[in-house]
Protein backbone atom coordinates (compact mmCIF):
# COMPACT_ATOMS: atom_id res chain seq x y z
CA UNK A 1 0.00 0.00 0.00
CA UNK A 2 2.74 2.35 0.59
CA UNK A 3 5.13 1.70 -2.50
CA UNK A 4 1.62 2.47 -4.80
CA UNK A 5 1.02 5.34 -3.16
CA UNK A 6 4.86 6.87 -3.60
CA UNK A 7 4.89 5.69 -6.67
CA UNK A 8 1.37 7.63 -7.69
CA UNK A 9 2.60 10.83 -5.75
CA UNK A 10 6.15 10.93 -7.49
CA UNK A 11 4.46 10.12 -11.05
CA UNK A 12 1.81 13.26 -10.54
CA UNK A 13 5.25 15.20 -9.46
CA UNK A 14 7.49 14.77 -12.20
CA UNK A 15 4.91 14.40 -15.20
CA UNK A 16 5.50 18.14 -16.17
CA UNK A 17 8.80 17.41 -16.11
CA UNK A 18 8.72 14.66 -19.13
CA UNK A 19 8.42 16.93 -21.87
CA UNK A 20 8.82 20.54 -22.47
CA UNK A 21 5.79 23.29 -24.27
CA UNK A 22 6.28 23.40 -28.54
CA UNK A 23 7.19 27.21 -27.91
CA UNK A 24 9.98 26.60 -25.36
CA UNK A 25 11.45 24.05 -27.95
CA UNK A 26 11.59 26.13 -30.87
CA UNK A 27 12.90 28.87 -28.71
CA UNK A 28 15.99 26.80 -27.68
CA UNK A 29 16.77 25.75 -30.58
CA UNK A 30 16.98 29.26 -32.75
CA UNK A 31 19.19 30.14 -29.32
CA UNK A 32 22.73 29.42 -28.75
CA UNK A 33 23.05 26.01 -27.32
CA UNK A 34 26.36 26.76 -25.15
CA UNK A 35 23.95 29.31 -23.17
CA UNK A 36 21.13 28.13 -20.44
CA UNK A 37 17.59 29.98 -21.67
CA UNK A 38 16.82 32.60 -18.65
CA UNK A 39 13.39 33.47 -20.01
CA UNK A 40 10.00 32.15 -17.86
CA UNK A 41 8.76 30.43 -14.99
CA UNK A 42 8.44 27.57 -17.77
CA UNK A 43 12.10 27.52 -18.27
CA UNK A 44 12.98 26.88 -14.67
CA UNK A 45 12.60 22.94 -15.70
CA UNK A 46 14.77 22.10 -18.12
CA UNK A 47 14.91 18.21 -19.51
CA UNK A 48 17.15 15.85 -17.83
CA UNK A 49 17.12 18.20 -14.83
CA UNK A 50 15.48 17.34 -11.61
CA UNK A 51 12.89 19.34 -10.09
CA UNK A 52 13.69 20.89 -6.22
CA UNK A 53 12.41 19.41 -3.34
CA UNK A 54 9.86 21.60 -1.45
CA UNK A 55 11.03 22.98 1.57
CA UNK A 56 8.34 21.49 3.51
CA UNK A 57 6.24 18.36 3.33
CA UNK A 58 2.56 19.33 3.81
CA UNK A 59 0.57 18.14 6.92
CA UNK A 60 -1.90 16.69 5.14
CA UNK A 61 0.22 14.48 3.16
CA UNK A 62 2.36 13.54 6.29
CA UNK A 63 -1.10 12.73 8.10
CA UNK A 64 -2.25 10.27 5.40
CA UNK A 65 1.06 8.33 4.91
CA UNK A 66 1.23 8.23 8.76
CA UNK A 67 -2.28 6.24 8.31
CA UNK A 68 -1.27 3.89 5.76
CA UNK A 69 1.46 3.28 7.94
CA UNK A 70 -0.06 2.09 10.81
CA UNK A 71 0.60 -1.77 11.41
CA UNK A 72 3.09 -2.13 8.85
CA UNK A 73 6.09 -2.76 11.84
CA UNK A 74 6.81 0.69 11.98
CA UNK A 75 6.74 2.07 15.48
CA UNK A 76 5.57 5.72 16.31
CA UNK A 77 7.05 8.71 18.03
CA UNK A 78 4.59 10.87 19.66
CA UNK A 79 2.22 12.67 17.27
CA UNK A 80 4.23 14.02 14.41
CA UNK A 81 4.98 10.57 12.60
CA UNK A 82 4.41 6.88 12.82
CA UNK A 83 7.82 6.02 12.99
CA UNK A 84 11.42 7.49 13.72
CA UNK A 85 10.67 10.15 10.27
CA UNK A 86 13.99 10.78 8.81
CA UNK A 87 13.44 12.87 5.44
CA UNK A 88 16.07 13.24 2.98
CA UNK A 89 15.47 15.86 0.49
CA UNK A 90 18.18 14.99 -1.69
CA UNK A 91 17.40 14.49 -5.08
CA UNK A 92 14.09 15.20 -4.32
CA UNK A 93 13.42 12.10 -3.05
CA UNK A 94 11.40 11.41 0.09
CA UNK A 95 13.83 8.92 2.35
CA UNK A 96 12.05 6.85 5.04
CA UNK A 97 14.39 5.06 7.51
CA UNK A 98 12.92 1.80 9.45
CA UNK A 99 13.90 1.92 13.03
CA UNK A 100 15.53 -1.45 12.73
CA UNK A 101 18.09 0.18 10.95
CA UNK A 102 18.79 2.64 13.34
CA UNK A 103 18.73 0.36 15.73
CA UNK A 104 21.59 -1.62 13.60
CA UNK A 105 23.65 1.71 13.87
CA UNK A 106 23.23 2.13 17.29
CA UNK A 107 24.25 -1.36 18.39
CA UNK A 108 27.26 -0.81 16.00
CA UNK A 109 28.91 2.55 18.05
CA UNK A 110 27.91 1.24 21.30
CA UNK A 111 29.97 -2.35 20.25
CA UNK A 112 32.98 0.00 19.27
CA UNK A 113 32.75 2.39 22.44
CA UNK A 114 32.63 -0.88 24.75
CA UNK A 115 35.48 -2.63 22.77
CA UNK A 116 37.77 0.34 23.10
CA UNK A 117 36.67 0.98 26.73
CA UNK A 118 38.03 -2.73 27.63
CA UNK A 119 41.14 -2.18 25.82
CA UNK A 120 42.00 0.80 27.73
CA UNK A 121 41.19 -1.19 30.84
CA UNK A 122 42.96 -3.69 30.04
CA UNK A 123 46.17 -2.00 29.27
CA UNK A 124 45.81 0.04 32.56
CA UNK A 125 45.84 -3.36 34.27
CA UNK A 126 48.46 -5.16 32.21
CA UNK A 127 51.40 -5.59 34.52
CA UNK A 128 54.30 -6.90 33.95
CA UNK A 129 54.93 -10.35 35.98
CA UNK A 130 58.30 -10.51 37.88
CA UNK A 131 60.87 -12.94 37.03
CA UNK A 132 62.06 -15.50 39.64
CA UNK A 133 65.38 -14.99 41.34
CA UNK A 134 67.37 -17.68 43.74
CA UNK A 135 67.92 -16.08 47.35
CA UNK A 136 70.61 -14.05 48.14
CA UNK A 137 73.31 -15.35 51.20
CA UNK A 138 75.97 -13.89 52.70
CA UNK A 139 78.93 -16.53 51.84
CA UNK A 140 82.37 -14.10 52.96
CA UNK A 141 83.16 -11.52 55.01
CA UNK A 142 86.31 -9.71 54.86
CA UNK A 143 88.20 -8.00 57.40
CA UNK A 144 91.18 -5.29 57.06
CA UNK A 145 89.94 -1.71 56.54
CA UNK A 146 90.48 0.42 59.60
CA UNK A 147 87.60 2.73 58.48
CA UNK A 148 83.93 2.71 57.00
CA UNK A 149 84.52 1.30 53.33
CA UNK A 150 83.17 3.77 51.14
CA UNK A 151 83.35 2.49 47.65
CA UNK A 152 84.02 -0.69 45.51
CA UNK A 153 85.07 -1.61 42.02
CA UNK A 154 85.80 -4.91 40.32
CA UNK A 155 87.90 -5.07 37.71
CA UNK A 156 87.13 -6.00 34.12
CA UNK A 157 88.58 -9.42 33.79
CA UNK A 158 87.07 -10.27 37.21
CA UNK A 159 90.00 -11.25 39.08
CA UNK A 160 90.50 -8.87 41.48
CA UNK A 161 88.41 -6.02 43.27
CA UNK A 162 89.58 -2.73 45.09
CA UNK A 163 88.25 -1.23 47.91
CA UNK A 164 88.42 2.74 49.43
CA UNK A 165 87.83 3.25 53.25
CA UNK A 166 87.83 6.01 55.71
CA UNK A 167 91.24 5.24 57.02
CA UNK A 168 92.65 6.56 53.53
CA UNK A 169 93.57 3.22 52.14
CA UNK A 170 93.45 1.84 49.09
CA UNK A 171 93.18 -2.33 48.88
CA UNK A 172 93.17 -4.93 46.22
CA UNK A 173 91.86 -8.19 47.21
CA UNK A 174 91.37 -11.55 45.41
CA UNK A 175 88.15 -12.12 44.06
CA UNK A 176 88.03 -15.98 44.50
CA UNK A 177 89.75 -16.14 47.75
CA UNK A 178 89.16 -12.94 49.53
CA UNK A 179 92.70 -12.60 50.28
CA UNK A 180 94.65 -9.04 50.47
CA UNK A 181 96.85 -8.21 47.92
CA UNK A 182 98.13 -4.43 47.97
CA UNK A 183 97.53 -1.76 49.80
CA UNK A 184 98.25 1.70 48.01
CA UNK A 185 98.64 4.92 50.08
CA UNK A 186 98.67 8.68 48.64
CA UNK A 187 94.99 10.27 50.02
CA UNK A 188 95.02 12.35 52.81
CA UNK A 189 91.37 11.77 53.65
CA UNK A 190 88.45 9.38 52.83
CA UNK A 191 88.83 7.40 49.74
CA UNK A 192 85.00 7.87 48.17
CA UNK A 193 85.75 6.91 44.39
CA UNK A 194 87.36 3.85 42.48
CA UNK A 195 87.14 3.07 39.18
CA UNK A 196 88.88 0.66 37.15
CA UNK A 197 89.38 1.50 33.19
CA UNK A 198 88.96 -1.54 30.97
CA UNK A 199 91.17 0.38 28.14
CA UNK A 200 94.52 1.15 29.86
CA UNK A 201 95.76 -0.73 32.95
CA UNK A 202 94.86 2.19 34.46
CA UNK A 203 92.76 2.95 38.31
CA UNK A 204 91.34 6.22 38.90
CA UNK A 205 90.31 7.56 43.02
CA UNK A 206 89.13 10.58 44.31
CA UNK A 207 88.24 11.31 48.18
CA UNK A 208 87.79 14.32 50.52
CA UNK A 209 91.11 16.00 49.51
CA UNK A 210 89.90 17.44 46.56
CA UNK A 211 92.21 14.77 44.60
CA UNK A 212 91.71 12.80 41.98
CA UNK A 213 94.51 9.94 41.03
CA UNK A 214 95.40 8.15 38.75
CA UNK A 215 97.01 4.98 39.08
CA UNK A 216 99.35 2.76 37.31
CA UNK A 217 98.38 -1.00 38.00
CA UNK A 218 101.42 -2.60 36.44
CA UNK A 219 103.86 -0.04 38.57
CA UNK A 220 101.47 0.70 41.51
CA UNK A 221 102.00 4.28 41.36
CA UNK A 222 100.70 7.46 40.78
CA UNK A 223 101.13 8.91 37.21
CA UNK A 224 98.90 11.95 36.79
CA UNK A 225 96.40 14.13 39.34
CA UNK A 226 93.74 16.05 38.28
CA UNK A 227 93.22 19.57 40.14
CA UNK A 228 90.61 21.80 39.79
CA UNK A 229 87.69 20.74 42.12
CA UNK A 230 87.01 23.10 44.77
CA UNK A 231 85.96 20.33 47.75
CA UNK A 232 85.61 16.97 48.19
CA UNK A 233 85.18 14.54 45.26
CA UNK A 234 82.44 12.13 46.03
CA UNK A 235 82.07 10.00 43.16
CA UNK A 236 83.87 9.04 39.34
CA UNK A 237 83.21 7.29 36.34
CA UNK A 238 85.26 6.55 33.20
CA UNK A 239 83.67 6.99 29.67
CA UNK A 240 83.43 3.15 28.07
CA UNK A 241 84.80 4.07 24.80
CA UNK A 242 86.94 7.52 25.58
CA UNK A 243 89.78 8.55 26.74
CA UNK A 244 87.57 11.09 29.01
CA UNK A 245 86.86 10.82 33.12
CA UNK A 246 84.18 12.61 34.85
CA UNK A 247 84.19 13.32 38.59
CA UNK A 248 82.19 15.23 41.25
CA UNK A 249 81.42 15.85 44.08
CA UNK A 250 80.68 18.98 47.14
CA UNK A 251 81.25 22.04 44.44
CA UNK A 252 78.05 20.75 42.71
CA UNK A 253 79.41 20.75 39.50
CA UNK A 254 81.22 17.74 37.34
CA UNK A 255 84.05 17.82 35.49
CA UNK A 256 85.02 16.57 32.28
CA UNK A 257 88.95 15.36 32.27
CA UNK A 258 90.99 14.34 29.07
CA UNK A 259 92.33 10.99 30.75
CA UNK A 260 96.04 11.19 29.19
CA UNK A 261 96.93 15.12 29.05
CA UNK A 262 94.70 15.74 32.19
CA UNK A 263 93.17 18.72 30.83
CA UNK A 264 89.90 20.43 31.34
CA UNK A 265 87.27 19.69 28.79
CA UNK A 266 84.07 20.84 30.34
CA UNK A 267 82.48 21.79 33.83
CA UNK A 268 78.93 20.68 33.90
CA UNK A 269 77.18 23.12 36.36
CA UNK A 270 73.46 23.15 37.30
CA UNK A 271 73.17 21.15 40.56
CA UNK A 272 72.70 23.27 43.63
CA UNK A 273 74.02 20.42 46.20
CA UNK A 274 76.69 17.70 46.23
CA UNK A 275 76.85 15.59 43.70
CA UNK A 276 76.40 12.19 45.09
CA UNK A 277 76.94 10.14 42.29
CA UNK A 278 77.57 9.61 38.51
CA UNK A 279 77.24 7.05 35.33
CA UNK A 280 78.45 7.39 32.32
CA UNK A 281 77.85 5.72 29.66
CA UNK A 282 78.16 5.52 25.18
CA UNK A 283 75.49 6.55 24.03
CA UNK A 284 73.15 9.75 25.13
CA UNK A 285 72.93 11.05 27.42
CA UNK A 286 76.65 9.85 27.99
CA UNK A 287 76.34 11.57 31.21
CA UNK A 288 74.15 11.18 34.53
CA UNK A 289 74.25 13.01 37.63
CA UNK A 290 72.28 12.49 40.95
CA UNK A 291 72.34 15.39 43.37
CA UNK A 292 71.67 16.05 46.99
CA UNK A 293 69.40 18.51 45.71
CA UNK A 294 66.66 16.11 45.07
CA UNK A 295 67.03 15.62 40.85
CA UNK A 296 68.78 14.01 38.58
CA UNK A 297 70.04 15.62 35.51
CA UNK A 298 71.09 14.08 32.57
CA UNK A 299 73.39 15.84 29.93
CA UNK A 300 75.18 16.07 26.72
CA UNK A 301 78.95 15.44 27.14
CA UNK A 302 79.87 16.97 23.32
CA UNK A 303 78.35 20.16 24.37
CA UNK A 304 78.50 20.07 28.01
CA UNK A 305 75.12 21.23 28.97
CA UNK A 306 72.14 19.44 30.72
CA UNK A 307 69.77 17.94 28.35
CA UNK A 308 66.86 17.63 30.84
CA UNK A 309 66.21 17.89 34.97
CA UNK A 310 64.35 14.55 36.49
CA UNK A 311 62.58 15.79 39.78
CA UNK A 312 60.38 13.22 40.20
CA UNK A 313 62.28 12.74 43.62
CA UNK A 314 61.95 14.53 47.06
CA UNK A 315 65.21 14.09 48.59
CA UNK A 316 68.50 14.53 48.06
CA UNK A 317 69.52 11.31 45.06
CA UNK A 318 72.72 9.44 46.63
CA UNK A 319 72.92 6.60 44.09
CA UNK A 320 72.56 6.13 40.50
CA UNK A 321 73.16 2.54 38.62
CA UNK A 322 72.82 1.50 34.97
CA UNK A 323 71.73 -1.68 33.61
CA UNK A 324 74.20 -3.71 31.71
CA UNK A 325 72.13 -4.96 29.14
CA UNK A 326 68.90 -2.60 29.01
CA UNK A 327 69.22 1.22 27.74
CA UNK A 328 67.89 2.44 31.48
CA UNK A 329 69.23 3.82 34.80
CA UNK A 330 67.99 3.33 38.82
CA UNK A 331 67.91 6.12 41.04
CA UNK A 332 67.37 6.25 44.69
CA UNK A 333 67.25 8.48 47.72
CA UNK A 334 65.63 8.58 50.82
CA UNK A 335 61.79 8.90 51.44
CA UNK A 336 58.97 6.46 50.13
CA UNK A 337 58.91 5.07 46.88
CA UNK A 338 62.16 6.37 46.97
CA UNK A 339 64.03 4.11 44.20
CA UNK A 340 62.88 5.11 40.08
CA UNK A 341 63.89 3.79 37.30
CA UNK A 342 64.40 5.68 34.09
CA UNK A 343 64.52 4.42 30.29
CA UNK A 344 67.16 6.53 28.44
CA UNK A 345 67.19 8.82 26.43
CA UNK A 346 64.74 10.62 27.23
CA UNK A 347 64.55 9.97 31.06
CA UNK A 348 61.00 8.50 31.06
CA UNK A 349 60.31 7.14 34.39
CA UNK A 350 59.68 3.35 34.36
CA UNK A 351 59.18 2.28 37.84
CA UNK A 352 58.71 3.19 41.09
CA UNK A 353 60.10 0.55 44.11
CA UNK A 354 59.98 1.52 47.52
CA UNK A 355 62.77 0.74 50.39
CA UNK A 356 62.18 2.43 54.20
CA UNK A 357 65.66 3.51 54.43
CA UNK A 358 67.99 6.18 53.50
CA UNK A 359 69.31 4.56 49.91
CA UNK A 360 73.44 4.77 49.80
CA UNK A 361 74.19 2.73 46.51
CA UNK A 362 72.45 0.97 44.11
CA UNK A 363 73.74 -2.09 41.81
CA UNK A 364 71.65 -4.16 39.46
CA UNK A 365 73.29 -7.33 37.19
CA UNK A 366 72.44 -8.35 33.81
CA UNK A 367 69.70 -10.82 35.11
CA UNK A 368 67.79 -7.85 36.25
CA UNK A 369 68.18 -8.34 39.74
CA UNK A 370 68.40 -4.77 41.40
CA UNK A 371 69.81 -4.51 44.89
CA UNK A 372 69.20 -1.55 47.27
CA UNK A 373 71.95 -1.03 50.43
CA UNK A 374 70.34 1.49 53.25
CA UNK A 375 72.10 3.88 55.67
CA UNK A 376 70.26 1.46 58.85
CA UNK A 377 72.13 -1.58 57.27
CA UNK A 378 68.87 -2.59 55.25
CA UNK A 379 69.28 -4.48 52.60
CA UNK A 380 66.47 -5.14 49.31
CA UNK A 381 66.70 -6.79 46.05
CA UNK A 382 63.99 -6.35 43.71
CA UNK A 383 63.01 -7.20 40.48
CA UNK A 384 64.45 -4.87 37.86
CA UNK A 385 61.48 -5.08 35.06
CA UNK A 386 58.76 -5.51 37.55
CA UNK A 387 59.67 -3.58 40.11
CA UNK A 388 58.75 -6.25 42.88
CA UNK A 389 60.85 -6.81 45.91
CA UNK A 390 61.98 -10.54 46.59
CA UNK A 391 63.92 -10.34 49.56
CA UNK A 392 64.92 -8.35 52.50
CA UNK A 393 67.38 -8.64 54.96
CA UNK A 394 69.60 -6.88 56.93
CA UNK A 395 73.12 -5.99 57.67
CA UNK A 396 74.25 -7.85 60.83
CA UNK A 397 77.72 -5.76 62.15
CA UNK A 398 81.08 -7.77 62.74
CA UNK A 399 81.67 -7.41 66.25
CA UNK A 400 85.69 -6.30 67.50
CA UNK A 401 85.10 -2.52 66.89
CA UNK A 402 84.25 0.16 69.27
CA UNK A 403 82.77 1.39 66.47
CA UNK A 404 81.35 -1.12 64.53
CA UNK A 405 77.34 -0.40 63.88
CA UNK A 406 75.29 -1.02 60.95
CA UNK A 407 75.18 0.78 57.20
CA UNK A 408 75.89 0.08 53.81
CA UNK A 409 77.40 2.39 51.93
CA UNK A 410 78.75 1.00 48.62
CA UNK A 411 78.66 -2.21 46.21
CA UNK A 412 79.14 -3.94 43.14
CA UNK A 413 78.58 -7.17 41.30
CA UNK A 414 81.31 -8.67 39.75
CA UNK A 415 81.30 -9.26 35.90
CA UNK A 416 79.17 -12.08 35.96
CA UNK A 417 76.61 -10.85 38.25
CA UNK A 418 77.04 -14.31 40.54
CA UNK A 419 78.79 -12.96 43.54
CA UNK A 420 77.79 -9.14 45.02
CA UNK A 421 80.51 -7.06 47.26
CA UNK A 422 79.12 -4.88 49.70
CA UNK A 423 80.89 -2.48 51.86
CA UNK A 424 79.67 -0.95 55.41
CA UNK A 425 80.24 1.15 58.60
CA UNK A 426 81.64 -2.00 60.46
CA UNK A 427 84.49 -1.44 58.26
CA UNK A 428 84.01 -5.09 56.52
CA UNK A 429 83.13 -6.40 52.93
CA UNK A 430 80.63 -8.75 52.52
CA UNK A 431 80.30 -11.45 49.65
CA UNK A 432 76.56 -12.45 48.48
CA UNK A 433 75.91 -15.40 46.46
CA UNK A 434 72.54 -16.94 45.33
CA UNK A 435 71.41 -19.81 46.49
CA UNK A 436 71.38 -23.07 44.72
Amino acid sequence: MLKSRLSAKMKSEYQDAKQLPNSILSQQANANPSKPSQNAEDTRILVGQKRKAPSSIPSSLTESYIDDLQGTGYQTHNTTSAFDQQISEQNGVIALRRPDEENKTNTTSQSLLSSALVKKKDAANRIAKPTFHPQWKLSRVISGHLGWVRCIAVEPNNKWFATGAGDRMIKIWDLASGELKLSLTGHISTVRGLAVSSRHPYMFSCGEDKMVKCWDLETNKVIRQYHGHLSGVYCLALHPTLDVLITAGRDAVARVWDMRTKAQIHVLSGHKGTIASIICQESDPQVITGSMDATVRLWDLAAGKSISTLTHHKKSVRALTSHPQQFSFASGSSGGRNIKTWRCPEGTLMNNMTHESIVNTLSVNPDGVLFSGGDDGSMKFFDYDSGVPFQSSLDIPQPGSLDSEAGIFCSSFDQTGTRLLTGGADKTIKMYKETA
